[in-house]
């Protein structure tokens, strides 16, 4: 039974409160975090028994996929027919665009493959904006300190230092591709506006409206689609990768869901740009991502050896939507506090500031709700206020510029000038990864990853916008340096010998083989690999 002030109590609060106090100071930030995050929660971890991580500490949904046994065995492959590319990218949000354009202009052939559509993806439903250090008052320097310091210093300095070097040339590089930004005046760069995201020392969000993640999709899309190097497989999920016999990763065994069959790519590298786990609801908790989040990435690159990292650490956004029921877990951009929307609690009080790391934010607002200061709803939900109305009062027309967020108030059946979000923090970003060099190359030959699927880039905790940074910076050098790979000789042998050795592994530790992995699509989609294959058409 869930604890807190009713909602009606909660309006007349919100109503009768005066002018907003500035929030009391977060003393102690890692006791809160210690208390309320849900990374810390020592029920939500556990030792990986198997593979090259063996006992690291691991979330335990994550840490069952991990050590799991393929979809697929050897039998499943006789006869299947061979596709040879140069450049195989599993995934085809903003990371597997912009490698699969890198890659393309190198002189690569590249096949790109999809779980659903072309485009659909977390990149699509990224809000806020993107982080580049282009203000006259800002530098690489300081997103460099901030990214390290949000991350709680345990990001990887090299790649940081990458990322935020490659900010600037980032947006020249994307508006030369067609995609828009908010702009002052009519200059192409010199006039972009620029927002201060949480966490950070100065403005450095650039954005366009509150779909900035669309605008971005729109223009790697069309440019995917018009480049005569590039062919996209659609509803062609990746079940397994390849290996050679010297454990190189030389292509992968993609499912095509509408003809019900396997097949076969054989390629020089390959590009894992598959996002995060948004869809496993790690720690029943609602999620923001998108339907093909499933860590599919992060199975097959394991079982083949590739290292990983931060398995522990997952970003909980702090205003998800709490209500209605049915759109739990939907995001409020970040954007509406950068612009300077409070957060209540149930007595009308603000008690975090709303730009400090997300993190933190959305610990505070756990702990505001687990100590009986939260919104309860007769649904038996609770959250707190997000002050739209306050923003709107302060300053006026600036709803008007967030068409995301009135789209999202309609479908709540309220006008967010006049009503505010009841939000509670949503699973929203997979912090850690597979381990990469500044390449994108994981610690298996041949195999790349770039975007959230990768690890190091961010520590135990991300800036806002540097998602969409990192996908653009990091994706683009993975399709480089893949391209370069078609000059090597070709795998002759292509085997899932990886497969069978990880088979060894799991029955000696005395775990289950009949759990595999996979998932492919979320439980709730109903979609059981092995009897969809069965009931060929």
């Amino acid at each position: 039974m869930k604890v807190g002030i009713p909602r009606e109590e909660a309006w007349a609060n919100f109503q009768g409160a005066g002018p907003r106090d500035a929030p009391p100071r977060i003393e102690d930030v890692e006791g809160l975090l210690d208390e309320h995050h849900p990374d810390r929660d020592p029920a939500s971890v556990v030792d990986l028994p198997v593979g090259v991580n063996a006992g690291d500490r691991c979330q335990a949904h994550v840490a069952a996929l991990l050590q799991s046994n393929a979809l697929i065995d050897e039998v499943d492959l006789a006869g299947v027919p061979v596709t040879e590319t140069d450049v195989l990218i599993i995934g085809s949000g903003g990371a597997g665009c912009a490698a699969a354009l890198e890659a393309g202009e190198a002189g690569a052939r590249v096949l790109m493959a999809t779980k659903l559509r072309l485009g659909d993806s977390n990149t699509v439903m990224a809000e806020g904006g993107i982080q580049a250090a282009v203000g006259r008052d800002d530098s690489p320097q300081a997103h460099y300190e901030d990214s390290l310091k949000a991350g709680h210093h345990a990001a990887e300095r090299q790649l940081v230092a990458q990322m935020v070097m490659d900010g600037p040339p980032s947006i020249r590089w994307l508006i030369q591709q067609g995609m828009k930004f908010d702009q002052e005046g009519e200059s192409p760069f010199d006039d972009l506006v620029l927002k201060r995201p949480g966490g950070a020392s100065a403005p450095r969000i650039l954005s366009y409206g509150d779909f900035t993640g669309l605008e971005m999709m729109r223009v790697l899309r069309e440019a995917v689609r018009n480049h005569p190097a590039i062919e996209v497989w659609r509803s062609a999920p990746v079940v397994e990768l390849l290996s050679d016999e010297r454990g190189h990763c030389v292509g992968a065994v993609i499912y095509d869901v509408s003809r019900r069959e396997l097949k076969l790519v054989r390629a020089s590298a390959v590009i894992l740009a598959t996002g995060g786990t948004g869809r496993l609801h790690l720690n029943g908790f609602p999620t923001s991502n998108h339907f093909g989040a499933t860590g599919d990435g992060l199975v097959m690159a394991y079982r083949l050896g590739a290292k990983l990292r931060e398995l522990d650490s997952f970003q909980y956004h702090p205003t998800g939507l709490a209500s209605p029921s049915h759109l739990v877990g939907a995001l409020v951009s970040e954007a509406a506090r950068s612009a300077g929307a409070h957060l209540l609690n149930g007595l009308g009080h603000r008690f975090v500031d709303e730009l400090l790391p997300r993190d933190v934010v959305s610990a505070a607002i756990i702990r505001e709700c687990a100590e009986g200061r939260g919104v309860i709803t007769g649904t038996d939900s609770y959250g707190v206020f997000l002050d739209t109305p306050g923003l709107e009062r302060e300053h006026p027309g600036t709803l008007a510029g967030f068409g995301a967020l009135r789209h999202l108030a309609e479908k709540c059946g309220g006008d967010p000038a006049e009503v505010p979000f009841l939000v509670y923090p949503t699973l929203h970003y997979q912090n850690g990864g597979i381990v990469i060099d500044g390449n994108g190359a994981t610690t298996v030959p041949g195999l790349f990853s770039a975007g959230e699927s990768s690890g190091g880039v961010h520590g135990r905790n991300r800036l806002m916008g540097n998602a969409l940074l990192e996908i653009i910076s990091f994706g683009r050098r993975a399709g480089r340096e893949a391209a370069t790979f078609r000059q090597r000789p070709r795998a002759k042998k292509l085997t899932i010998e990886h497969v069978h050795q990880r088979q060894r592994e799991l029955m000696r530790a005395g775990l289950d083989l009949e759990n595999r992995a996979p998932l492919l699509f979320p439980g709730y989609a109903n979609f059981r690999f092995r009897d969809h294959l069965a009931a060929q058409l």
